[in-house]
């Protein structure tokens, strides 16, 4: 007994501190107690099977120390696994797991339900009975409220939950003035879903209805976040509720929403829309307490977690302006349904930003609109996992569930969360558990797949009728009182429909509006016209030199000093390559005030070691970036390795371009070929969103292209794709040839009054060839061709005119040189879209003797531009095509091969009698 004598004066909270920090993390605790702890672990996990301990393992533990440490491991059962027991569920009785949390699973008995235990005090209720123990901890842990976070590794941030838990049992204590308040959103929510149901049946809408109690919840993070200083607010959702969240959360008009719902045309010509359900808003709100917040939910296509990367990206150029003192005052929320949390990959992406340089927000609130069906599959059927929000624990993100249906609870949560992200910057999962009343629209039958759910829906009652019966019974309102509040909402809606069907046209506002004040929604013919990119030798000069010279006190690898230094030598050499075309088309736009954003897998460095844009110092692996000393007013350069996601990270970065048109954002892909992961963001962002939803972006996508023998997955860019995709006015498509080209295009991009995506195919081998070099001339005042003559041919002798892109010039010309061609002209098309018409048939007749016109391509035949040229222009409807034969790959693995048809498709271009017609 003497042995733990010493345990008769330990205080209880602070030997269950110690335990804690054990269970956590067992080195950290003194030897003598890590002994201990060790083994009453072990006694315990040897009770018989009524309870009793096994004789021999604890006996000399006094017995009243023996019953605190039970009742706290109690306590920390609850803490850990009471989630697993609440009353969260509004509709189906849940799962049922095991062991339970009954007194007798941890060595106590009925007999003990009365003794005083000093454990109380973890509680902060202090010495307490056991029953008064249990009964606090069921209040906190397995109410309407559960909370998965004990896997969280950081003491700090566990002991602010607990201690935010045990304030009056997780339980909120609203004044009657805040009761009132939430009843009156929730009856906005209610009765703005009713009104649709009413006036459009059978419409679609998504509606909100069994989670009504969002639209509280969200109006609540609104209002609290203006209080802790966040200056803006950016959501994403998907369909779900999106229509009850702009009418009564970003308040707009119910009269542009019953616009939508009549199916009006809009009123521009050229423009596409996008259903009622997807499109973004923009407004400044005024809080309770006089404080404004600016408010964005941004446009949304069908690929419902897609919009999640995108409002992290604008978050985050939100949070590096100027005007931003603390990225914690923009503030992004991502609103997911159950099924789509738990079945698309792109939350694991986006989840796994939430700490990294490049792409942290400080924090998001992820919230659940949880149907507990997706379509028509149970949620069984859709995850293996516990809970749809178990990605959450990736990033050890505190998790709350939460029944939908007590609206109180879901306010009580939201201020968790809130409170939690603003003061630890990091994610929290908001899960609320309700039901889709309906089908997965309202045209559905969801009875055919879910009968016995959905005749329990049907008896059951919305959320606010639920509330305002606990209000009547606590006195606070009367019986009329919902009446009355559900007329009066009713009749300001049917006064918006009356005025919306005097309204001919639908007017879409531009998502962001204020911010793209200045620029023009360019077309085509704006597009092709001359921009002006030149920039002052001198001033070239200088950026070089900046960029050519390491810091003297710092020692780094020999290598890297001199791949730094030749800049400078290439400045003065008169031979700029494409490094430098991409050095200083940033540094000259730096130095105009214009900030620059590079992201993707290994840019810092550059795939083909050709960029060095962040360099290491050899023994600290300090980072050096010499883009950020150019000049005392520049702008801000940021580049970041990304982690290995694609689709994830050109959503953030699509996002960012977004919200920060002044910014030159690039993503470039490791391959060209590796955006194939980011597809869906392509198609339903990056090539339409501007017709679909009047979105400008200006994001530069650069993808590594040209066949070098590296196999199918290394060759191809898939250029075929993005120029499918192409049409009017939608985006540009570039495959420079020379340094300069690039330089003027990069700077093009940003110089140009209006902003469209750009997609470049950029070389691997011609990062170092040779030949391919620009004079200081060519950057400081010329400008981007999108057509490039053959300055050597005379048009008098060419029989064969050949058009060319990209890197298989280079190839070309080659092979004209030692044959001796004068009879073969190469024009190089740089611009792929918009093609450049005119420039086109102006070569062409300047050739007026050539017999044939040829287009000439590494690509396989079913690949490449050959297909979107014979698509845009008729010349190219009867042109010889010169290439590679169809092909399901992209390219041959085996070398030699590769060789074979590479040669094959160079002699096709000289020898016409070559057969390659198949």
């Amino acid at each position: 007994m003497d042995r733990y004598s010493f345990l008769n004066a330990a205080h209880t909270a602070y030997f269950a501190d110690l335990y804690e920090q054990y269970l956590q993390n067992p080195d950290s605790v003194e030897p003598s107690w890590r002994a201990f702890f060790q083994g009453f672990d072990f006694g315990s996990e040897n009770y018989g099977l009524k309870g009793e301990i096994v004789e021999g393992v604890t006996t000399q533990i006094p017995e009243h120390v023996q019953k605190e440490f039970q009742v706290v491991q109690l306590i920390e059962a609850y803490r850990t696994r009471g989630h697993l027991f609440t009353k969260t569920n509004p509709v189906r009785e849940r799962r049922q797991y095991s062991p339970t949390l009954a007194i007798e699973n941890f060595g106590l008995n009925q007999s003990d339900l009365d003794t005083v235990f000093n454990a109380g005090e973890i509680l902060s209720i202090g010495p307490a009975t056991l029953k008064n123990i249990i009964q606090h901890l069921e209040a906190i842990y397995c109410d309407a409220i559960g909370i998965e976070y004990m896997y969280i590794r950081q003491p700090e941030e566990v002991k602010w939950i607990q201690q935010r838990l045990n304030i009056n049992d997780n339980h909120p204590n609203f004044s009657p003035e805040r009761k009132k308040y939430i009843l009156g959103k929730l009856n906005e929510a209610v009765s703005f879903e009713n009104f649709l149901h009413t006036k459009y049946v059978g419409q679609k809408r998504f509606s909100l209805e069994g989670n009504e109690s969002l639209i509280p919840a969200l109006d609540t993070l609104i209002e609290e976040a203006a209080d802790f200083g966040v200056k803006e607010f950016v959501l994403g959702m998907a369909h779900r509720g999106r229509l009850n969240t702009l009418t009564n959360i970003f308040g707009k008009s119910a009269e542009d929403i019953f616009s939508e719902f009549d199916g009006k045309d809009y009123e521009e010509a050229v423009f596409d829309g996008d259903v009622k359900y997807h499109m973004g808003w923009t407004s400044d709100r005024q809080t309770i307490t006089g404080k404004h917040i600016n408010l964005n939910i941004a446009p949304n296509p069908s690929h419902l977690e897609t919009v999640g990367a995108v409002i992290e990206g604008i978050a985050r150029a939100k949070q590096d302006r100027d005007d931003i003192t603390d990225a914690s005052q923009v503030l992004p929320i991502a609103v997911h349904g159950d099924a789509a949390i738990a079945g698309q990959g792109i939350i694991y992406e986006i989840v796994q930003m939430a700490k990294l340089d490049g792409y942290k927000t400080n924090g998001t609130i992820h919230i659940v609109v949880n149907n507990q069906i997706g379509f028509t599959t149970n949620y069984l059927d859709a995850r293996s996992s516990i809970y749809c929000t178990d990605v959450g624990k990736v990033t050890l993100s505190p998790i709350l569930h939460v029944n939908a249906d007590d609206v109180e609870a879901v306010v009580h949560a939201a201020s968790f969360a809130l409170a939690f992200r603003m003061q630890f910057k990091r994610d929290v999962f908001l899960d609320l558990l309700g039901y889709r009343k309906y089908g997965h629209n309202e045209g559905d039958e969801p009875r055919f797949t879910q009968p016995k759910l959905y005749k329990m829906i049907a008896k059951h009652r919305n959320p606010r009728d639920i509330y305002a019966e606990k209000l009547i019974a606590q006195g606070i309102i009367n019986d009329s009182y919902v009446a009355e509040l559900e007329e009066a909402y009713k009749a300001k809606l049917d006064q918006k429909l009356e005025s919306s069907r005097k309204i001919d046209k639908t007017v879409v506002t531009p998502f962001m509006q204020q911010k793209w004040e200045g620029f023009i929604r360019a077309k085509a013919p704006e597009m092709l016209q001359h921009i002006d990119t030149t920039y002052p030798k001198e001033k070239l000069q200088r950026i070089t030199e900046v960029l050519s010279k390491l810091p003297e006190d710092k020692d780094f690898i020999r290598k890297i000093q001199r791949l730094i230094e030749s800049r400078i030598t290439m400045f003065e050499e008169d031979k700029l390559d494409w490094s430098m075309a991409e050095h200083l088309a940033y540094g000259s736009l730096l130095e105009e005030g214009f900030d620059v954003r590079i992201s993707g897998q290994d840019v810092e460095r550059g795939t083909f070691s050709h960029r060095h844009a962040v360099v290491k110092v050899e023994d600290s692996e300090e980072e050096i970036i010499l883009h950020n000393h150019i000049s005392e007013k520049q702008g801000s350069f940021y580049i970041y390795n990304s982690l290995l996601s694609e689709y994830g990270v050109v959503g953030f970065d699509y996002g960012y371009a977004m919200a920060s048109p002044n910014t030159l954002t690039i993503w470039e892909a490791q391959f060209g070929d590796f955006s194939n992961g980011a597809q869906i963001m392509i198609d339903q962002y990056i090539s339409s969103g501007e017709a679909k939803w009047k979105t400008s972006n200006g994001l530069v996508m650069l993808l590594p292209h040209g066949y070098e023998g590296q196999g199918a997955e290394h060759s191809s860019g898939r250029m075929e794709r993005y120029l499918q995709l192409c049409a009017k006015d939608n985006m540009f498509i570039a495959d420079c040839s020379t340094p300069a080209n690039m330089f003027h295009l990069l700077r093009r991009q940003m110089k140009a009054n209006f902003r469209k995506p750009l997609i470049v195919f950029t070389p691997k081998s011609l990062l170092r060839h040779p030949r391919v070099v620009s004079t200081v001339e060519e950057f400081a005042n010329g400008s981007f061709q999108m057509l490039i003559d053959d300055e050597t041919a005379n048009p008098d002798k060419i029989k064969s005119l050949v058009f060319v892109t990209g890197k298989f010039y280079y190839d070309l010309l080659e092979v004209k040189e030692v044959q001796k061609r004068d009879d073969v002209a190469l024009v190089r098309l740089e611009q792929l879209f918009p093609l450049p018409e005119e420039d086109i048939r102006a070569i062409i007749k300047k050739y007026k003797n050539a017999d044939e016109l040829v287009w000439a391509q590494e690509e396989p035949r079913n690949m490449g531009a050959y297909s979107h040229l014979m698509m845009h222009m008729d010349e190219f409807k009867n042109c010889r095509y010169a290439g590679r034969r169809p092909y399901g790959a992209p390219a041959a693995g085996s070398a030699t091969r590769s060789k074979r048809r590479h040669q094959e498709a160079i002699d096709y271009v000289f020898d016409k009698t070559k057969s390659n017609q198949y």
